[in-house]
């Protein structure tokens, strides 16, 4: 990218500790709230609301140091954003779901709209670091004291909060944004001795071959690269919100000014010591144990 291109690839610590998980303050829901079904990332069935056999009564995963080994690859790749402990420490105010049984069900009803906002919160701070779409600060910022208040709604507020329509309106800021950051991205290559590829948004790219492509600026927005050849791909600028990345051979590739990225894409990926990443990420532990 040119040097003249601004972009900050760490948000606030003040805002983004609060959008990070915090187990050891979350009572567990995302093992007890959420369903999942036999399949490549779980060993079993289990129903909405029902605990997972493999936690315990202090919400620990009794697994936890297994759980890919076990066939249970999907709760490494999750990622609350700070749900759990927002739902579990704020909402219910630090009322344990096992201590007070007739709490269970609301909790494990509000901690998906809790999610569903602090993805949003996510998304709109890192937002407001990119220099290009200032244009737009003042309305991302607005939308993030808004969807802040929303997260401190009492659970009978939360269960009535039209969250769908609330993303929607957001969603058509996060679009304005990441087409002002592109589009300067765009503007300032100055090395054109590759040909970029470009896609549409939710392309199908499943096991593509793109070893090596120039995908700086890209429109990856919910894409579908599922097993796609990342290796040595330059990610920089390109739209990643919604992209799915499971299985992603990113070995090698360049993220470090990707936008809108999140920590469970990565945790589905494939990735090694030269993957480039933003500083505001953790290289997964699992991308050492792959093969070159």
């Amino acid at each position: 990218m040119s040097e003249n291109y601004v972009y900050s690839g760490s948000f606030p610590d003040n805002s983004r500790l609060s959008l990070q998980a915090d187990c050891e303050s979350c009572f567990g829901l995302c093992c007890a709230a959420l369903p999942f079904a036999t399949s490549s990332d779980f060993a079993m069935d289990k129903e909405a609301g029902n605990p997972c056999v493999n936690m315990q009564t202090d919400h620990r995963c009794s697994v936890h140091n297994n759980l890919r080994q076990l066939g249970f690859r999907g709760c490494t790749v999750y990622d609350c954003f700070g749900a759990g402990q927002k739902v579990s420490q704020h909402t219910f105010g630090g009322n344990d779901w096992r201590q007070v049984p007739a709490s269970a069900k609301q909790m494990f009803e509000v901690f998906p709209i809790m999610w569903h906002l602090h993805e949003l919160l996510w998304y709109l701070t890192e937002a407001l670091t990119l220099q290009p779409a200032y244009p737009v600060h003042a309305e991302l910022s607005a939308a993030l004291n808004e969807t802040e208040r929303l997260t401190l709604l009492s659970p009978d507020s939360l269960m009535k909060l039209d969250v769908a329509a609330h993303r929607a309106a957001v969603n058509v800021l996060l679009l304005k944004t990441s087409e002002l950051v592109r589009t300067e991205a765009r503007r300032q290559q100055k090395d054109s001795s590759r040909r970029q590829k470009t896609y549409e948004r939710g392309a199908d790219l499943i096991g593509a071959k793109l070893k090596g492509a120039d995908l700086r600026g890209a429109n990856l927005r919910g894409a579908y690269l599922i097993a796609a050849d990342l290796r040595n791909a330059d990610l920089r600028v390109a739209d990643l919100i919604g992209a799915d990345l499971r299985d992603t051979d990113l070995r090698g590739a360049n993220l470090t000014e990707s936008i809108f990225l999140t920590q469970a894409q990565l945790n589905a990926a494939k990735g090694d010591a030269n993957t480039l990443l933003p500083p505001a990420f953790t290289r997964p532990t699992h991308w050492s144990t792959i093969n070159p």
